[in-house]
């Protein structure tokens, strides 16, 4: 993150634009909105200022910037066409130790205006440091059209019973779920649909159901959430709806990066990963975490790579809750055989070349590898093994010692579907070596089959990858 997202309280303190024009006025105009006093520097007025002037009061000054301009101003904007007046704006900006922004100059700026989609109180604003205006407005046009005007009437509300309901819903999990079922039903649909009266009768009713309760613990759920092999963009929107409500996150080390940046802010986080042989948190204790932390009425959510179900251990987890009588719900997530090979541009089945797909786990126990080798040495059959780096020579040797093809085209991809990616393609023969040559570490995935030789033909995925 290149800047800190900030909201500044300038209503009634002293701010500054210098330079006229479309820009200036556009300054002005956010300015005069948030309510500060305002002052335009430039040698006249331009159609655009004028304008703005019909409808605000703000002070204009002809005379060249000084230092005096300064003082008790928060802000200060260079909107000049005259590239030596915006450079004397930040000299001056900074000896008084004012933060400037200057148009289209983020290296001169220190700080960025972002796109701002207006629903006051409600406010979203949008950025990309810099790097891609447009980019930027096309973002801010789809919030346009996917944010209702309403939500700033629905904030104004729910802002006149804040203190109310602090007072009367101490217990802080209770009091989200409360305001979390205001904005989410019928009070929420009243106010959209202009019904201000009903909206506040409900609002009432709704008060009155959660105070009855006393200070009774409410009930807990566990949201087995698959986030799929790394990629934010694979997400469910379940998934993403379930992130924003729990109250504690277990998240293991295969989580995607930015994943978790999707989590609630203010929910407790706690690290269970494992690395082979390395188990942070033993499976045992992670259930009982889960069934401890559910009875206290807490939301949990488990996060897990890939998917729950898929060499996750997500049936043994809810079989502790189920025995426990907690309740959870299941979210799948795109599994890693599925969304690595797609994006390595390796289709696990295919009408030329297999008909079928096996996914087994390359992970040993007791420093033995137990597969059943006659169903993985099918013909027109691709084969996935996961967490198999570790043990790929001992892999691919299984494969040759039971009467596979040396030459059996084979592939291990490193970091699926995120930024880093690499794939290694080769053959039973070659790929150990070959991985080892290339320094590739987990996560790692291993396909196997004729349907890796169909990479070099998908030209997109493989220039990409």
């Amino acid at each position: 993150m290149d800047h800190l997202p900030i909201f500044i309280d300038v209503k009634g303190k002293r701010t500054l634009v210098v330079g006229s024009g479309v820009v200036a006025a556009r300054k002005a105009d956010l300015l005069l909105r948030a309510g500060s006093e305002l002052t335009i520097v430039a040698p006249q007025l331009d159609e655009e200022l004028t304008r703005l002037a019909e409808t605000h009061e703000f002070a204009h000054q002809a005379e060249e910037l000084s230092a005096g301009n300064f003082a008790d101003c928060v802000i200060a904007f260079g909107c000049s066409n005259d590239q030596a007046v915006n450079e004397h704006l930040c000299e001056l900006a900074a000896t008084a130790g004012v933060m400037v922004n200057v148009s289209d100059q983020s290296d001169n700026s220190d700080f960025i205006m972002p796109a701002v989609v207006d629903r006051s109180p409600v406010l979203v604003a949008i950025s990309s440091g810099g790097s891609s205006p447009l980019l930027t407005r096309m973002l801010k046009a789809r919030f346009e059209t996917s944010t209702p005007a309403a939500y700033g009437q629905l904030a104004e509300f729910a802002g006149n019973y804040r203190d109310r309901i602090k007072e009367l819903i101490p217990n802080l999990t209770r009091r989200r779920r409360f305001w979390e079922e205001m904005i989410a039903g019928p009070v929420a649909e009243h106010l959209f649909s202009g019904q201000l009266d009903l909206a506040g009768s409900l609002m009432e009713r709704l008060l009155e159901d959660a105070t009855k309760g006393g200070d009774l613990q409410p009930v807990g759920e566990v949201y087995l959430v698959g986030t799929g092999p790394g990629d934010p963009d694979l997400l469910t929107f379940r998934a993403l709806r379930l992130m924003q409500q729990a109250d504690v996150v277990l998240h293991d080390r295969l989580i995607g990066e930015g994943i978790l940046n999707l989590v609630r802010r203010d929910a407790a986080r706690i690290y269970v990963g494992k690395l082979p042989e390395q188990h942070t948190v033993p499976q045992e204790e992670i259930g009982n975490m889960l069934i401890r932390l559910a009875g206290e009425g807490k939301r949990v959510l488990r996060l897990k790579g890939g998917d729950p179900f898929v060499f996750g251990r997500g049936g043994e987890e809810i079989e502790a809750l189920t025995e426990h009588g907690i309740a959870f719900q299941v979210i799948p997530g795109v599994t890693a055989a599925n969304g690595c090979a797609a994006y390595a541009g390796i289709p696990l089945t295919h009408r030329d070349h297999a008909q079928a797909c096996v996914f087994v786990t390359g992970h040993e126990k007791d420093g033995q590898l137990n597969l059943n080798w006659d169903s993985l040495l099918q013909a027109r059959q691709t084969v996935v093994i996961y967490m198999g780096l570790s043990s790929l020579g001992t892999i691919t040797e299984g494969f040759l010692n039971h009467g596979a093809d040396p030459q059996t085209p084979a592939a291990i991809i490193e970091n699926g579907t995120r930024t880093g990616q690499r794939v290694i393609t080769g053959t039973l023969e070659s790929l150990a070596d070959k991985t080892e040559e290339a320094g590739i570490e987990s996560p790692a995935l291993v396909i196997v089959g004729s349907v890796v030789t169909l990479r070099d033909k998908l030209s997109w995925y493989a220039n990409k990858n």
